[in-house]
């Protein structure tokens, strides 16, 4: 048993250490693991060495594919897949614009908070599955390995805090993947036209669309001043009820833009709200990454 001394110089090295942890990557690595427990891996069939499970075969396929060995352990013909083992290069990006800085109560994270914390996260979950993942915009390529979302955590927590609404186009390779996170409430023809030039070079997109509960429902009575966050002009409102119906009408029209324009292209889409736990969302975009893609 160690010495009362070297457990006290172990413990403090240890706090040392953990401090010079970003708080964002402590709480990521935390959302990541809750949800790692409750979903199966990215693992897919492909081209590859590595044994991943036995099948049954099926009338129809070529018989060079028939497990002779393990067949004639039984009185069933068994198929030997492998595992396709080409890593996937994901890029990420989040909303950096002011707009992302809202947040209706003190109770409840930004917008800007929770998206960079989904973020992280879903890198943490990437990389623990063993694929590349960087910021797109970075001008980093995708790498793997825990040392990478060190890096990651730092750069979104000492990153820019006044970037802009949608990310600037850039090349990808054909079949990378990339997950844009953010309010999303620019016009509906600039999203369906950064879309489509991902689209036309075989990127893979997944949009999620993170609001503060308030700005779904609109919840306010009486006289309402709104003022924006990136310089827009005020907005005096002597009854905001009146509006609720159109304002409810016109966020629900966006919105199905976006799952239209998503759906267009092959890619998808999903909403959170800050008032809804973390892990939903980060739900929703794995398991989106998850499913195979049409090549």
């Amino acid at each position: 048993m160690a010495a009362p001394a070297a457990r006290s110089a172990l413990r403090h090295r240890a706090e040392a250490l953990a401090a010079q942890l970003p708080p964002l990557l402590v709480e990521a690595e935390r959302v990541a693991v809750t949800v790692s427990q409750g979903v199966h891996g990215r693992r897919r069939v492909g081209q590859g060495e590595t044994f991943w499970q036995f099948r049954q075969y099926e009338p129809g396929e070529p018989a060079q594919k028939i497990d002779w060995r393990e067949s004639a352990r039984s009185e069933r013909l068994y198929v030997r897949e492998t595992e396709w083992e080409a890593a996937e290069s994901v890029w990420i990006w989040r909303d950096t614009s002011p707009s992302m800085d809202y947040a209706s109560a003190k109770d409840l994270p930004t917008k800007r908070l929770r998206a960079d914390l989904v973020a992280l996260a879903l890198a943490a979950l990437l990389i623990r599955g063993g694929e590349r993942v960087t910021l797109l915009g970075s001008g980093r390529p995708p790498a793997a390995g825990n040392a990478v979302l060190n890096r990651l955590a730092l750069e979104i927590e000492r990153g820019e805090r006044s970037g802009p609404s949608l990310p600037v186009f850039e090349q990808l390779p054909r079949y990378a993947q990339i997950v844009l996170i953010g309010d999303l409430l620019e016009p509906l023809l600039e999203m369906d036209r950064l879309a489509r030039r991902f689209a036309a070079m075989g990127v893979k997109g997944h949009l999620l669309q993170v609001l503060d509960p308030v700005e779904e429902t609109l919840p306010f009575e009486g006289r309402v001043r709104f003022e924006g966050l990136e310089q827009e002009d005020a907005l005096l409102l002597a009854r905001v009820e009146t509006v609720r119906a159109r304002y409810e009408e016109k966020l629900r029209h966006h919105r199905e833009g976006l799952q239209a324009l998503t759906q267009a292209v092959g890619w998808s889409f999903a909403h959170h709200r800050t008032d809804r736990p973390p892990t939903t969302a980060l739900l929703a975009l794995y398991g989106a990454l998850a499913r195979p893609k049409k090549r």
